[in-house]
């Protein structure tokens, strides 16, 4: 069920002129990335909108030596930091960029180095030549708690500066990119089906989702078709890895208000989960079960077992919000309006506890399929565990439905059109955290012999980081664990 998709060649002015058009039809900003053609940086913007499935491709150029672009940020939040990311990683040139500071390239960054660009060679050596201010928030009795980059436990680094007073968070400043790999880089080259091992590991809880993105793109690149029951089996795999993220948050949220029974039994339930994902693919994270053209089940889950399992973890969630102390808590704590979630761009859970509609299955589907429509409008810690645990239960009943529908093998393997020229192709997925989107482009060729040339991942990570903040402003320092789990973002999702 691939939407319309519609490309423009334009010039910087048209492009700023039709993108402020599209954003005032409905139309959201996805992705925006660079491409090194050698003499000239072309740019890509894309913008999708549901009901029914749209998708818009805008293109400008700019010459290599002089690589100014004309800035979309004075039309979007997300818009800015595509074009920042832009700066970092390729040279680019922001005119008219209210903030065009650094990123992705932290302080100890060679200057001039844009590890994006096909002239960039090696990296250099990494020795800090500047200084990288944070804003300061100044008055009487305010003070700074930093946090990070190295944690205590399990968890990426991240530094957080917190300006207070008293307990009152004034302002909020994230900064990340300490685990950024390259990852984009890493795909040019490889082979157009051999690469989706990469795809699985740009946030490893979100490995299928991340898959089916990658797989999609490359079938759309490459003219690939699969039958329905071969997306039936893609989109159980994906509730599989939907249920047991849910599972996990909602007892470590239960844990940083000290209910760390709740939690037991969620990381229990979280448990037969991860057992159920290994009988069904071989793999706890459900690797290696979806690629381009293909999907490997080794068996179908039992829908018994499932339906169990949903029924526990709902009556944890009961125990859990029963206890006043909890409740209290959550409720009217990080607070997350409509408008400051829309303004950034907001994704997934986050988006739908703030009362927007947010969900790729509906918007972008593979294949129709009976979505239950979660949502909230308090914005707050309470609605982002009450949406995930109304999701958990739908989604539950989704895969019991698929599997209930399934007919025929478990495996499927499809073939390529045998020529093509150069094509591109977008990946539209509907993972825990949210929208999913990669972008690949890929040589002519034979499908045996084709090379991505340009593969853009867009985490919903990426839009969701800068909505944190938003949502810690006039809370109370203690209240940052909550909010930090109730939005859960992944580090590696973002720092590509």
């Amino acid at each position: 069920m691939r939407g319309d998709w519609v490309r423009h060649r334009l010039s910087g002015e048209g492009c700023a002129q039709l993108a402020e058009d599209l954003l005032a039809q409905g139309f959201r900003l996805a992705l925006a990335a660079a491409h090194d053609e050698g003499d000239s940086l072309r740019v890509v913007y894309l913008f999708l909108a549901g009901g029914p499935d749209r998708r818009i491709e805008l293109e400008c150029s700019v010459p290599t030596d002089d690589p100014a672009l004309r800035s979309l940020a004075y039309l979007s939040f997300p818009a800015g930091r595509f074009e920042r990311e832009m700066a970092d990683l390729y040279g680019v040139r922001l005119i008219g960029h209210p903030k065009p500071r650094r990123l992705v390239r932290h302080a100890h960054w060679p200057q001039d180095w844009h590890p994006m660009r096909a002239d960039a060679g090696p990296a250099p050596d990494f020795t800090a030549d500047g200084h990288f201010p944070f804003v300061t928030v100044e008055g009487p009795g305010v003070y700074e708690i930093p946090v990070g980059p190295v944690h205590a436990g399990l968890i990426e680094p991240g530094h957080f500066r917190f300006s207070v007073v008293g307990e009152t968070v004034l302002r909020l400043k994230v900064r990340l990119w300490f685990v950024h790999r390259g990852v984009e880089k890493l795909f040019e080259g490889r082979p157009a089906r051999g690469a989706v091992d990469l795809a699985e590991r740009v946030s490893g809880d979100t490995s299928a989702a991340h898959a089916l993105a990658h797989s999609l793109a490359v079938e759309d690149a490459l003219g690939i078709e699969l039958p329905d029951a071969a997306h039936r089996m893609r989109a159980l795999l994906v509730e599989l890895e939907r249920l047991y993220n849910h599972a996990a948050d909602l007892g470590a949220l239960a844990n940083d208000v000290g209910f760390a029974l709740a939690n037991t039994h969620a990381q229990r339930t979280r448990e037969q989960l991860l057992r159920i994902n290994a009988a069904v693919t071989g793999h706890r994270l459900l690797r290696g079960a979806i690629g381009p053209g293909a999907v490997v089940l080794r068996e179908l889950p039992d829908r018994a077992q499932l339906r169990s399992i949903a029924a526990d973890l709902a009556e944890v969630a009961e125990l859990t919000l029963r206890n006043s102390v909890i409740h209290d808590r959550f409720a009217g704590t990080a607070v997350l309006g409509a408008d400051d979630a829309r303004a950034m761009g907001a994704l997934g859970y986050v988006a739908r506890a703030s009362g927007l509609r947010s969900d790729a299955r509906l918007e972008h589907p593979t294949i129709a399929l009976p979505i239950t429509e979660i949502s909230a409008t308090a914005g707050d810690v309470l609605a982002r565990y009450t949406v995930r645990r109304d999701e958990f239960a739908a989604s539950a009943a989704l895969a019991c439905y698929l599997i209930e529908s399934h007919t025929g093998p478990t495996e499927y393997t499809a073939t390529a059109p045998r020529n093509h020229g150069p094509r591109s192709g977008i990946g539209i997925v509907e993972g825990w955290r949210g929208t999913i989107v990669h972008r690949v482009e890929i040589g002519a060729g034979q499908p045996a012999g084709a090379r991505i040339t340009r593969a853009k991942i867009v985490d919903p990570s990426w839009f969701n980081w800068p909505a944190l903040p938003v949502a810690m402003a006039d809370t109370i320092v203690p209240d940052f664990p909550l909010a930090n789990k109730s939005f859960n973002l992944s580090y590696a999702g973002n720092d590509l």
